[in-house]
């Protein structure tokens, strides 16, 4: 069993509370997901159940912790460089438990993640993997460990469809309590059964959290229920107390405009209205309790984002993109290695040898003859197994996107650092003339994004990935973009803010090229999905 009693986590930079006062117990058979806006200490206090040090840098605790001797397996958001850099095989290498497994054993946990069965033998290195390869990396080497307890942390990002499938029916039959993050609203939905949420209301200043044994569409349900109850009857209080305190104002002012027509000839008229004015203010001073005692609105804390521009349109005939790409490849793992770092200066742009005696890396076709055509403000999406090359192929496309003076596009890559300087803060990001009026207007915008001050002093890379992604898309609405190149860009929105950033890019009046493994993404904004293949993209029905 594990058990949290009153835990409080602080940042250490802004002195801002996270989490306060926080008791909870995992039983047999919880599925616990942890929900709450982006920045709310999801995160933070899952890595806090795993291991105390994992927070020490930028935030601290009290409380207690008590873990049982349970054996924890956590899964990480993301794997640290040192990770990265190792290969597969040498990975599994420092995994515990991973030489104890016979070969039957390791091609049962490549079969239930669909693996292939020397995939823990490869020499890639982790970091050339798919996103979704390096999530069922994880969770292989987890589940070699046989853990009492597991802890994911966004499980579900860069998952493809098949594989979100798996993680459903593994969550949903895992005998395990476990303890998840994921933004993946149908995942939520279908696996859940106690709901945490984490909250940071009153501008920031106050936690707030609350735990509900049910599913997620049940609490989400109630908590709106209870929130509507709520604020009729504040509302219906205040109706009445406002008809109660206009009669009473006009009796005070009666009482007091006879006070001032009584002369001192009618000192028995003067003792009653005294009397009656003692009973006047007797009655204000009532009144002022019971607006003390009356409901409260309910305090909720709402996702916001920047605003596409309504001007923002591209006509319907115009051709956005014509793309043909006759072979999609990347360098192959073991390839030439004495000339892979001459590549640049001996491989043309047609990809020929331009010299006869040196070799060009050997490249891997993940996909040929592809063909994507883009007319208006189409929305399309791009799907795809793990390791098809979709990144690669839209890394492609924005390239020639943003190289046309017809447009103006913008691209979101999965790895924010490809355009964020994580030394920066958010004011010097989205800055240009450095005017003060500039400065005035960016603070402004953050601030309606539910930035606190300290957070757009902060240097980007103590952001949440939710708070990264708002500061790409305050940039593309400031930068009047009209067609956006988007990869994976629900992905590290909470289930809150999801429907929200839906139905802005729904309604976004340009062009979107993009990539998702959302499926509320896909049904509800796009209107044209191609799958990746191996013989190109295929549109689907």
């Amino acid at each position: 069993m594990l058990q949290l009693k009153n835990i409080t986590i602080t940042h250490k930079k802004d002195l801002r509370e996270l989490v306060k006062d926080f008791s909870f117990v995992l039983n047999p058979g919880d599925k616990a997901v942890i929900i709450g806006e982006e920045g709310n200490g999801k995160s933070t206090l899952l890595k806090l159940i795993y291991q105390e040090a994992l927070i020490g840098e930028y935030a601290e605790y009290t409380g207690e912790i008590q873990r049982g001797g349970n054996c924890i397996g956590y899964l990480a958001q993301e794997l640290d460089s040192s990770q990265k850099e190792k290969q597969v095989l040498a990975y599994f290498n420092d995994v515990p438990g991973f030489f104890d497994k016979t070969p039957k054993e390791l091609g049962e946990i490549a079969r239930l993640l669909g693996l292939r069965q020397d995939f823990f033998y490869e020499d890639r290195k982790v970091e050339t993997l798919s996103g979704g390869e390096k999530v069922k990396l994880q969770l292989a080497g987890i589940l070699m460990q046989q853990p009492d307890i597991l802890l994911l942390d966004e499980p579900s990002n860069d998952l493809d469809a098949k594989t979100l499938e798996w993680l459903e029916t593994f969550l949903q039959d895992c005998p395990l309590p476990l303890i998840y993050v994921s933004h993946d609203e149908m995942l939520i939905e279908k696996t859940a059964n106690v709901v945490i949420h984490l909250e940071q209301i009153r501008r920031k200043t106050l936690a707030r959290h609350t735990v509900a044994r049910m599913g997620y569409q049940k609490y989400i349900g109630e908590r709106l229920e209870t929130f509507e109850r709520q604020e009729q009857l504040a509302k219906k209080e205040r109706s009445e107390y406002a008809k109660q305190m206009d009669r009473f104002m006009r009796v005070q002012q009666k009482v007091e405009h006879q006070q001032n027509i009584i002369t001192r000839q009618d000192p028995h008229g003067g003792r009653l209205l005294k009397k009656k004015m003692h009973s006047v203010k007797s009655m204000e001073r009532r009144f002022h309790r019971q607006f003390e005692q009356m409901k409260e609105f309910p305090e909720t804390e709402t996702a916001v984002f920047a605003k596409f521009s309504d001007e923002i349109s591209i006509p319907r005939s115009k051709i956005v993109l014509d793309f043909t790409l006759e072979k999609l490849t990347v360098p192959m793992e073991g390839g030439n290695k004495e000339n892979s770092g001459a590549e640049k200066q001996c491989i043309s742009s047609s990809g020929k040898n331009e010299i006869g005696n040196v070799h060009a890396p050997k490249k891997r076709i993940l996909s040929e003859n592809i063909h994507l055509c883009v007319q208006g403000p189409e929305k399309v999406v791009i799907i795809g197994k793990n390791g098809i090359g979709k990144t690669t192929l839209l890394r492609k496309i924005a390239k020639e996107l943003l190289g046309r003076k017809d447009l103006n596009a913008a691209y979101m890559p999965q790895n924010y650092e490809e355009l964020l300087d994580f030394t920066k803060t958010p004011v010097e990001f989205l800055q240009k003339d450095y005017s003060k009026e500039e400065y005035s207007r960016i603070r402004t915008y953050l601030g309606s994004m539910k930035y606190t001050a300290d957070e757009m002093e902060h240097g980007i890379g103590e952001l949440s990935g939710g708070q990264k992604a708002k500061l790409l898309f305050l940039k593309m609405s400031m930068d009047q973009n009209d067609v956006l190149v988007l990869d994976e860009p629900t992905r590290n929105f909470s289930p809150l803010s999801n429907p929200v950033i839906r139905q802005l890019l729904k309604h976004f009046g340009g062009a979107i090229i993009s990539i998702s493994h959302d499926r509320k993404y896909i049904q509800q904004v796009c209107n044209k999905v191609y799958c990746l293949t191996e013989q190109g993209l295929a549109l689907q029905d």
